[in-house]
């Protein structure tokens, strides 16, 4: 039997791999962690339960894959991603074996995160929550606010600025949240366990120009918002794509501005409807006086054409005998007294 030292033994290993993986392969896995230093990018990639292996994207190439998986997904490379990358196989004496990456396909993992994203969708329509916001009615005038977002957000401080800057005393109170990463959806969701007594929730997030949206697609986070007590407005701040917190959600708009404004315009739509109302009241009120008004003429008019002065005018006479109208010749006889009543007086009669 040969003896080799440990050295001799790594590098004849070397060799085997080098004569029988030379070139690069394209590889399918899950990036289980990743970390970057010094340029370079530091991966784990994971197949399910049965593999395991490190993998590098050295600083010469890390700029230009990112960039570039980055502007085709709209998304920066996430444990829990879906990746095919094309790899070369290395060895070192020391660090073992690993992966060294020299090229990506973003229209793998745009698959992987539509095949997810419709999976989530089914499963929210399976179980009855899809549409469950909508069963919502949402408040006439919706002025006190919970607001989800990062504190050091410019999109939040574009919606503060929106709100302070209109004709209303809105309320608003920030419920901080991780609003990207792998931690985010629990983040949010644990900022809507604090939340009551609100007219509405707004979960906006804006800044940047990439946008992380995987976190709003989370099947978790979109169940819990869709079986909230309180109507939810989104305000993500993207332009490309849809996620399926916006499906979920009571009402969706495409920034945190645009969130601003429209509640300021419902509000703007509510006052008008009450200006409307007042002018309808008090145009109501004034009709119904001038009713009564009418009704006591005519009243008036009445009672004139019944006072007995303007029928004794009229040469008619009022016959009483002993204090009490006469009203039938059956009343009198021969040489009772009874009184006439005149225009201008009355006068004693002897029947």
């Amino acid at each position: 039997m040969t003896t080799l030292t440990l050295t001799e033994l790594c590098g004849l290993i070397g060799e085997v791999l080098d004569n029988s993986l030379s070139g690069s392969f394209w590889v399918k896995a899950e990036i289980s962690s990743l970390s970057s230093k010094g340029g370079h990018l530091y991966l784990e990639l994971v197949d399910g339960k049965t593999a395991k292996m490190r993998a590098t994207c050295w600083s010469g190439t890390q700029e230009m894959l990112m960039a570039y998986f980055e502007s085709e997904t709209g998304q920066r490379l996430q444990p829990g991603m879906a990746v095919l990358v094309e790899a070369e196989v290395q060895y070192h004496p020391v660090y073992g074996l690993s992966l060294s990456i020299v090229g990506i396909d973003p229209s793998y993992t745009l698959g992987d995160i539509a095949q997810q994203r419709q999976k989530t969708i089914a499963q929210l329509q399976t179980d009855g929550l899809l549409d469950a916001q909508q069963l919502l009615p949402l408040p006439t005038l919706i002025r006190k606010i919970a607001v989800i977002s990062s504190a050091n957000a410019a999109g939040y401080e574009d919606f503060k600025h929106q709100l302070n800057n209109s004709a209303y005393r809105f309320k608003t109170q920030l419920f901080g949240a991780a609003m990207q990463g792998e931690h985010a959806a629990k983040s949010i969701i644990a900022a809507l366990s604090e939340i009551e007594g609100f007219d509405a929730v707004v979960i906006i997030r804006g800044g940047g120009a990439t946008t992380d949206l995987s976190c709003f697609d989370s099947y978790e986070l979109c169940a819990v918002c869709a079986q909230f007590e309180i109507p939810i407005i989104t305000g993500i701040g993207h332009t490309r794509d849809i996620s399926v917190l916006d499906l979920v959600a009571r009402q969706a708009l495409k920034t945190p501005t645009a969130v601003a404004e429209w509640l300021i315009h419902r509000m703007d739509d509510q006052m008008s409807r009450i200006n409307d109302l007042i002018v309808r009241l008090q145009r109501t009120r004034e009709r119904q006086i001038l009713i009564r008004q009418h009704k006591i003429e005519m009243l008036e008019q009445r009672l004139k054409a019944c006072n007995p002065e303007r029928i004794y005018k009229m040469g008619y006479s009022l016959l009483s005998k002993n204090g009490k109208v006469v009203r039938s010749v059956h009343e009198l006889e021969t040489g009772d007294i009874v009184v006439t009543h005149l225009a201008d007086g009355s006068r004693n009669l002897t029947v």
